[in-house]
């Protein structure tokens, strides 16, 4: 029988790979063995959609599976500036213009304050189970335990979808701004092949080689790698701070007259398009394992980090709309445009320079976290095992960094911004959304402890919280107008909802360090502000989302069912001979 579940699943064997790398599991050992699993799939299934795992098994049978442990190098201070890097890109510089020019007006501030806002509301979540949970998996770990393994393949999934399309998109950026600092056309650094599709045609060596450099930083070293990310963030922010005292020398406080134009919903709707400049912090939640102190240093960093972008986003756009009316706002190049406006036409090169630093520190992030989170999803071999290899001299998950940049620069070299901006937006909101839902089950549902009939008001509570944020949203998106009735009907179920939750059921498990405090409240109201900003995002988008899980969804009949099936029985057959081990000892003295 092949060992699916112990260390042995991985082997050093240089550079040559075999089956037994990828599909080590007694299912896939023949052809025969496959048409046995195939015929249980009904049975299997059933057991992986109600299976959960839990705190001991992430933390310490998970964990083994990769031979190696990462070393822990990091501390408060290396987080927050892996939170900053991660979060502040290009997104301050490109998505303000369209949000002030087109729907907020000067009130792009507050539109910039309720997103953050929204964005802190998650960061609560995802810090409370990354103390309780210094996983390498993040979000992946924390829905297994809570949600089960098949929610949490559906959602691993979508984060591989979101981390190479973030990664591509960040990669090619890299290259736009790249070539604006040496005053060129973006397309003048591509190649271009004119017998390809436009959206496809203009291949970014660039790009690729931009992640090649980071993805080699990254499997060398992760203190390394935090060195950097803090040199180049803390560069960033100069620059960003030198930005502001320029742009301050030039403002009209008469810009801010009519402030609102489009009054609250021309706020919320620019918030809702700003909230995806703060995505980037679920990755610092897979550093849990190269933490030292998590229970202090994981609060400080995550939560300190949204703090100083919230206040610097909401600064420096609230510069610009003094700079300029918000009417002649730039779309595409706000700030550039702005300071040309102005007289000063050297300022799009310290633009453009703190756009590359900051890209340069997303790209970081996000190869990082992307490594860590396949690291963990490959111990549990709903992807190939070689994935959960640590390297014993770096203490880095060198397989999984290589192989994930692999996948981001083949998306970089071919495809268009364009292509790959409308293909980032619902999956990291899906994933928030179930990570706040899986802490308000964390904190009311314990398995033997929670009585049924707790257990089935937490169902309809949820389920009652999860459908008026629907309708919010739904109401929202349909509605155009002043038409409050509907969203008091809405906003006032999920506000009985929530109340309900916490004086009826009982709370079965408290946080042993750090947690999320008004619970049940902050967690509902994260699920109602991400299901919200769904609301706004386009339909051609929920199509793509929709097509991807059921792609998901045919994939896993097929091979991560199986997969995982096998490696869960195998931890079983070994926790019971170990604890059968015990029993023996403890008899024999």
């Amino acid at each position: 029988m092949v060992n699916s579940g112990s260390n042995n699943s991985i082997k050093k064997r240089g550079c040559a790979l075999t089956k037994q790398d990828f599909l080590p599991e007694e299912s896939f050992q023949s052809w025969g063995n496959y048409a046995k699993a195939l015929s249980s799939t009904k049975t299997r299934l059933k057991d992986r959609l109600l299976a959960r795992s839990d705190d001991n098994l992430e933390l310490h049978a998970m964990r083994a599976r990769s031979e190696h442990e990462m070393k822990k190098t990091l501390n408060w201070f290396d987080l927050i500036w892996f939170g900053i890097g991660a979060v502040m890109g290009a997104g301050i510089f490109v998505l303000t213009g369209e949000a002030a020019r087109n729907d907020a007006g000067p009130a792009v501030v507050i539109s910039y304050l309720i997103s953050g806002t929204s964005a802190l509301l998650s960061v609560l979540c995802y810090t409370e189970f990354s103390v309780e949970l210094p996983v390498a998996g993040g979000s992946f770990a924390y829905l297994r335990v809570e949600l089960g393994d098949f929610i949490a393949y559906i959602a691993a999934g979508n984060i591989l979808f979101e981390y190479v399309v973030a990664g591509a998109s960040v990669a090619r950026s890299w290259t736009s701004y790249f070539a604006t600092l040496c005053n060129h056309d973006p397309n003048d650094f591509r190649i271009n092949i004119s017998s390809f599709p436009a959206e496809y045609g203009h291949l970014d060596p660039i790009a690729v080689a931009v992640s090649i450099a980071i993805c080699i930083g990254a499997c060398i070293s992760m203190k390394g790698s935090s060195r950097f990310n803090s040199v180049a963030t803390i560069i960033h922010l100069v620059i960003l701070l030198f930005i502001l005292v320029a742009g301050l020398t030039k403002a009209n406080p008469a810009n801010y007259e009519s402030f609102a134009p489009n009054g609250i919903r021309g706020i919320l709707k620019a918030s809702a398009v700003l909230f995806f400049a703060y995505v980037g912090f679920d990755g610092v939640a897979t550093l849990g394992e190269e933490i030292k102190n998590p229970g202090r240093d994981i609060p400080i960093g995550l939560i300190g980090s949204m703090l100083i972008t919230i206040t610097v986003y909401c600064i420096l756009s609230g510069t610009l709309c003094l700079m300029q009316p918000y009417s002649e706002i730039d779309v595409d190049a706000p700030f550039t445009k702005a300071f040309q406006a102005a007289g000063m036409n050297w300022a799009k090169f310290i633009v453009a320079l703190g756009a590359l630093k900051g890209m340069t520190t997303v790209l970081l992030a996000n190869i990082i976290g992307q490594a860590r989170y396949f690291t963990h999803i490959g111990r549990t071999h709903m992807a190939p095992p070689i994935l959960a290899a640590i390297n014993e001299r770096t203490g880095t998950p060198m397989n999984a960094t290589i192989i994930m940049t692999i996948a981001n620069a083949a998306v970089a070299f071919f495809t268009s911004l364009d292509v790959l901006s409308n293909l980032l937006s619902i999956s990291t909101l899906f994933i928030f959304s179930l990570v706040a839902l899986a802490l308000l089950v964390r904190r009311y549902y314990v398995t033997g402890e929670t009585s049924n009939s707790d257990r089935n008001k937490l169902i309809g509570f949820l389920a009652v919280i999860i459908g008026s944020s629907i309708a919010t949203a739904v109401y929202w998106s349909v509605v155009e107008g002043n038409g409050w009735v509907g969203y008091v009907v809405t906003v006032s179920i999920w506000f009985l909802a929530t109340l309900g939750l916490q004086l009826s059921v009982k709370q079965a498990r408290k946080p042993k360090m750090w947690g999320v405090p008004l619970v049940p409240w902050l967690p509902s109201a994260c699920i109602a502000a991400n299901v919200f900003i769904m609301g706004s995002i386009d339909k051609p988008s929920f199509v793509r989302f929709i097509l991807w899980t059921l792609v998901l969804l045919l994939y896993y009949l097929f091979v991560p069912l199986h997969a995982s099936y096998d490696a869960a029985r195998e931890t079983e057959r070994t926790e019971n001979a170990s604890h059968a081990s015990n029993i023996e000892a403890g008899v024999a003295q």
